[in-house]
């Protein structure tokens, strides 16, 4: 094989050349989809349980001066959020990082992208699905109304928490001393009916929720804007509800000292903070299915990105506000606060909230995954069935049914959790090649432009770039955050080929900024892509080697299935 194959690209005019053709030949999706709905999907896909534990574990470091970490978080995230802008406005069609790949890097970095974008949404819908599970069978409790544990818990969690259950228990442990995890699944795998040896445990309210959602997917792009606008509206209303109570509640001496553990302590949340924002992205999935997308993607993006950062401010500020903020590193914060003030009347309400919050975001990135498989399919790379649309419905139809599959069948049977990690490396490699690709296609800001849709504003790297290092690197080591790899055991004297094993992710964050900045100033690169370039791999470089390398292994698994496939279908060499 050619190795210059891999990388040929598609220019952007080629593109919509042949998105044109397509749309005039097959009737193309239906759009209509406007600012307000694109909004509501962009707010949907951030807005989810993390609001529900995020706030609480970032708090309870930082004290109430997290809300500003709130407000520094999302002008980083708007960093990629104004590359995604500019590619949205440049190339609205449907394939989001996976198409703006194809143009800035070529195929093969576009199959990676496409292949790595299945992480975000695909693998990550799976712990949503879960995740809503869990909120669900506790909103049913609390109503009266219960799910057996064999019918709500997934078969993975059930038969390990009954072999720790049991090892605990003849080590001593009674059983009413287990933790409430363990006592439940203990309880649901003995509990569970049989066939032969075989405990019938299966997550059945994921599966429900997971059908629910592909159906309405597969229905249409009308009925899945109704059907979010409600949630988020719902969603948001829910919010606004505990911000307006909780702050009758607030103690502003709770306030003081607004940052009791420095700047360090406000840092510590800053990880999990970031991806509280991520979904945002999401949203250029739907382009094909806008009235208007080269000036209402950039201007949803944005609107979704201000209208989260407010509200997570306000909650931030109300919990810290009503009690003090080292009370808050739980896994449900909300609950928490207003059980302890006893106001037990909400609680249902934040129940609710979450069940909501949860199914919106599974809304979203089913909506997202089914688009950029059409994409990848119109390119050759899959098979035609994944870009044939419904003949009434207009939607992917297939493709909607294969995600409906790839989340419902893991989610009754597997607990993937441990691996949810990896839907923020998936997400922020996506975030890299974007600024990487504005990088590559307008590095100086100077591309000429019909004037119309988004372009990132220019800023001189060579005047501003090593200010902000400076800048950062005071905080970092003036703020009393260690870096990882200064925390390296010594004991056993330096060894070079530990350090890197255990810390090459961090290494390679550093070369990479060393060469980037380089080029940056000596060739006087847009400031904005830069700086959304390094912020997300130096946040990828936090999220631990074992990610990198499933990362890494899973990317290999798409390689394999791109030059078995992919290569020999791809379109692009037709037109070569």
């Amino acid at each position: 094989m050619n190795l210059e194959n891999l990388f040929r690209k598609k220019s952007i005019s080629h593109i919509m050349s042949d998105a044109d053709s397509l749309e005039g030949s097959t009737g193309g999706m239906k759009r209509t989809l406007r600012v307000f709905d694109l909004t509501a999907l962009g707010v949907a896909a951030i807005i989810g349980a993390g609001i529900f534990s995020t706030i609480g574990n970032a708090a309870a470091s930082g004290g109430p001066a997290v809300s500003l970490l709130f407000v520094f978080t999302a002008i980083a995230c708007g960093l990629s959020a104004m590359c995604y802008a500019e590619f949205a406005s440049s190339i609205p069609i449907s394939g989001s990082a996976y198409t703006y790949a194809y143009v800035s890097f070529g195929e093969l970095i576009a199959w990676i992208i496409g292949w790595d974008l299945i992480m975000e949404y695909a693998i990550g819908n799976i712990a949503v699905a879960i995740s809503w599970s869990g909120y669900f069978t506790g909103l049913m409790d609390g109503l009266g109304m219960h799910i057996p544990g064999y019918l709500s818990t997934d078969f993975l969690t059930a038969s390990r928490g009954y072999q720790t259950a049991v090892n605990a228990m003849n080590s001593g442990t009674p059983l009413s001393g287990l933790s409430p995890e363990l006592a439940d699944a203990y309880s649901a795998w003995t509990n569970a009916p049989l066939i032969g040896n075989f405990h019938l445990v299966a997550d059945l309210p994921a599966l429900f929720i997971v059908f629910v959602i592909t159906w309405i997917c597969y229905r249409g792009i009308r009925e899945s804007r109704i059907t979010n606008d409600f949630f988020v509206l719902l969603k948001v209303a829910i919010l606004l509800l505990v911000v307006g109570v909780g702050a009758f509640y607030v103690k502003p001496e709770n306030w003081s000292p607004f940052a009791p553990n420095g700047i360090g302590g406000v840092l510590k949340g800053v990880s999990g903070v970031f991806f509280a924002y991520i979904g945002f992205d999401a949203i250029s999935t739907t382009a094909e299915e806008c009235k208007n997308p080269r000036r209402d993607l950039p201007l949803s993006m944005f609107y979704a990105l201000l209208i989260t950062t407010v509200l997570y401010v306000m909650i931030s500020l109300v919990l810290t506000g009503m009690v003090p903020y080292n009370e808050l590193g739980v896994s449900d914060p909300m609950a928490y606060v207003f059980t302890k003030l006893h106001l037990t009347k909400l609680s249902g309400v934040i129940a609710a909230g979450a069940v909501i919050a949860m199914a919106s975001v599974l809304l979203v990135f089913q909506l997202g995954q089914p688009r950029i498989w059409m994409s990848m399919s119109r390119d050759g790379l899959l098979p035609p069935i994944f870009a044939r649309l419904h003949p009434k419905y207009r939607t992917p139809a297939f493709a909607t049914i294969i995600t409906g599959f790839v989340v419902a069948i893991p989610s009754l049977f597997m607990n993937l959790t441990e691996v949810t990690d990896l839907t923020s490396i998936g997400t922020l490699f996506a975030f890299i090649l974007v600024s990487g690709g504005i990088l590559v296609l307008n590095p100086t800001g100077q591309q000429k432009h019909d004037g119309k849709g988004f372009r990132v504003p220019y800023a001189d790297s060579r005047r501003y770039l090593l200010p902000i290092w400076a800048v950062l690197l005071f905080f970092v080591l003036n703020s009393g955050v260690e870096l990882s790899i200064l925390r390296s055991d010594h004991s056993e004297g330096f060894n070079l080929f530990k350090i890197i094993r255990n810390h090459f992710p961090f290494l390679i964050f550093c070369i990479v900024s060393i060469i980037i900045t380089f080029q940056a100033v000596t060739k006087r690169w847009s400031l904005i892509p830069v700086l959304g370039l390094l912020t997300n791999l130096g946040l990828m470089s936090q999220l631990g080697v074992t990610n990198w390398f499933r990362f890494g292994i899973w990317l290999v698994i798409g390689l394999l299935i791109y030059f078995f496939y992919g290569a020999k279908h791809s379109r692009i060499k037709e037109v070569s």
